[in-house]
C-alpha cells in the first residue's frame, strides 16, 4: 500500500486516507475537533492515562487536508498564534534575602510537585523573572516543582516530554527508530532548573538533582499513568560547565547539532548544547529498547 505522507513518525497510507475520508462523509455536520476525537476512538489513539490524543488526530487530518488528500469542514474557530494562546506568565519578584549557609543549616528542604495546583503560577513566574531563558510553555506531558527551605522558595524545576530526535541520547540508549517512537514517553527532559540568584548554598544543586531522581518517576506515574526510566537535559557551554550534573552522577552524552527541531537545512542556527543524561532505573536500556 502506497504511503502518502509521514506524520509524527507514522506512515499514512492510501487506506488510511480512505478511512478518514469515509469518516468525514459519515459525519457531515461534525466539527474538525469532533472528527479528530472520532478518529482517535477508531484508531485507539489514547494517552497512557486514557485521554484521547486529539491534538495528534487534528494535526494529522490538517496535514492531509493541506496536502489535498481529504477535505475537512471549515474551521469553526479562528486560528490563533500559539504565542498568544500561551502568553508569558507574570514575573514574580521575591525579596532578595541572601541565603549563604551550609546545606544542613538552611532548614527542612522540600520538593513539591505543583502541576495543576495554585503554586504552579508561582513557579512559572519565578522562572520568567529569574531564569536566563525565561519561561516557555511545555508541549505534551510536563511537571513543575517548587523547592523551599524553611518554607521559603529557593529553587524550581520544570520537566517535559523529551525531544523526538536527539542523537547523543539515542546512541547512548541504543534503541531502534521503532522502539524510540514507542518508548520516548518514558524519557523526561529537564527544561528548566533554577536556583534563585541570592541562594548560595554549597552542594545544593547536586543535592536537589539527587532528590529529584528519587521522586520524579512516581510523580509522573500519578499524573500520566506511566513511569519515567531516563532523564536528560541541555547545558549551554558558553555559560556553564555542567558541574552540578557531573557531581550528581549525570553522564555527559555529547553535543547537540545546533540545528533545532525545525531547522530547514543542516546549517547550525543556534549554539550547540551539552547533553547530559541520568537513568532512573539500572536496566533503563533494556526497558527502553523493549518492543513488547
Amino acid at each position: 500500500m502506497d504511503v502518502v505522507l509521514r506524520y509524527r513518525g507514522r506512515a499514512v497510507t492510501e487506506a488510511d486516507v480512505a478511512f478518514i475520508a469515509h469518516l468525514i462523509a459519515q459525519h457531515p455536520d461534525a466539527s474538525r475537533y469532533a472528527l479528530s476525537r472520532r478518529l482517535c476512538e477508531q484508531w485507539k489513539w489514547v494517552q497512557p492515562n486514557g485521554a484521547p490524543c486529539d491534538a495528534l488526530g487534528r494535526g494529522l487530518m490538517l496535514a492531509l487536508h493541506r496536502a489535498g488528500h481529504i477535505v475537512l469542514p471549515p474551521a469553526r474557530r479562528a486560528q490563533v498564534d500559539s504565542s498568544t494562546t500561551h502568553r508569558a506568565p507574570t514575573p514574580v519578584e521575591l525579596p532578595e534575602v541572601p541565603l549563604n549557609a551550609p546545606l544542613r543549616e538552611i532548614g527542612p528542604v522540600t520538593i513539591q510537585q505543583v502541576r495543576r495546583t495554585p503554586a504552579e503560577a508561582l513557579v512559572m513566574g519565578l522562572i520568567e523573572r529569574y531564569h536566563y531563558l525565561r519561561y516557555v510553555q511545555p508541549v505534551g506531558e510536563h511537571l513543575k516543582y517548587l523547592v523551599t527551605a524553611g518554607g521559603q522558595p529557593i529553587a524550581c524545576f520544570a520537566w517535559s516530554s523529551a525531544p523526538l530526535h536527539l542523537s547523543p541520547r539515542d546512541r547512548h540508549i541504543g534503541w531502534s527508530e521503532a522502539t524510540r517512537q514507542k518508548n520516548l514517553r518514558l524519557v523526561a527532559y529537564q527544561s528548566r532548573f533554577l536556583i534563585l540568584p541570592w541562594v548560595k548554598v554549597p552542594h545544593l544543586a547536586s543535592h536537589l538533582l539527587g532528590r529529584m531522581a528519587r521522586q520524579l518517576s512516581a510523580d509522573w506515574e500519578r499524573v500520566y499513568a506511566h513511569p519515567i526510566y531516563f532523564t536528560e537535559t541541555f547545558v549551554d557551554p558558553s555559560r556553564y560547565r555542567g558541574t552540578c550534573y557531573r557531581a550528581a552522577n549525570w553522564t555527559y552524552l555529547g553535543m547537540t547539532s545546533g540545528r533545532g527541531k525545525d531547522a530547514p537545512t543542516r546549517t547550525p542556527t543556534r549554539t550547540p548544547k551539552m547533553v547530559f543524561g541520568y537513568p532512573l532505573v539500572p536496566d533503563f536500556q533494556r526497558r527502553l529498547c523493549a518492543v513488547g
